[in-house]
């Protein structure tokens, strides 16, 4: 298979990086295709551990500088491993929700640094879902992976054009929007232990449209914050969020 930078259509993406590796290895050893180590003579320790965990799995190690150019990868960047894609998660019908489940839905996002980073708080604060809603920037971009961390290998990621939003008395969902009738997120009660939980973003722009709770039922919330900024960064204000709602 010829290596070539990442596109959106393609099979496979990368992790690049030692820590985005030993996730992949950890979480999903069965995807990985080609391990790529950029050649020093001298290895770390850490980076060290992680090659000899390839090695006693029976992967086979491809040194290459030239991997990594065409990879796009930083000069600091020594290993990367190459996945399918379609290994990495059961599909959506397959999966058991529990009560009490929390999980995120993102409409458009744009930017991949604002994805990984709520990738990150997602795996960190419980929210083991993420449903993107398209146009959206590719959650599958090597930048994206990078930004997250490798907190990607942990969550469930669906992109879908209707992500379900049926609000219930057992399923709570939350848009968070400038709405006149917008309850402020501190003033709703963070226990919802024994609920499903959905919280909603929009784009970093645009935000939700402004009749998105009237068509889907959603409850409309928003940040208490001072008149000295317009508004916080997408990734700012899901990591607040989910935080809130993780205690």
């Amino acid at each position: 298979m010829k290596l070539q930078k990442y596109k959106r259509g393609s099979e496979v993406s990368y992790a690049l990086g030692a820590t985005l590796v030993a996730e992949l290895l950890k979480t999903h050893p069965n995807a990985i295709t080609r391990v790529f180590l950029r050649p020093a003579d001298k290895y770390g320790d850490d980076l060290a551990k992680i090659l000899d965990e390839l090695k006693a799995r029976k992967f086979e190690i491809i040194e290459s500088t030239k991997a990594f150019n065409i990879l796009g990868a930083k000069d600091n960047c020594l290993l990367a491993a190459e996945f399918r894609k379609e290994c990495l998660y059961e599909p959506q019908s397959d999966v058991l929700r529990m009560p009490g489940q929390k999980d995120i839905i993102l409409v458009n996002p744009s930017d991949s640094g604002n994805l990984g980073t709520i990738m990150r708080s997602a795996a960190a604060f419980g929210f083991n879902e993420i449903t993107i809603v398209p146009p959206a920037v590719d959650p599958y971009d090597p930048k994206v992976i990078r930004a997250s961390m490798g907190a990607i290998f942990h969550l469930l990621v669906y992109v879908a054009n209707e992500p379900s939003i049926y609000p219930s008395e057992s399923h709570i969902f939350y848009a968070f929007m400038l709405d006149e009738n917008a309850k402020t997120l501190d003033s709703i009660t963070a226990s919802c232990k024994d609920k499903d939980l959905t919280l909603i973003f929009g784009n970093e722009a645009a935000g939700l449209p402004k009749d998105f709770c009237e068509k889907t039922g959603a409850t409309p919330v928003f940040i208490r914050q001072s008149d000295q900024v317009d508004s916080l960064n997408l990734g700012v204000a899901a990591s607040i969020a989910m935080h809130y709602f993780s205690h």
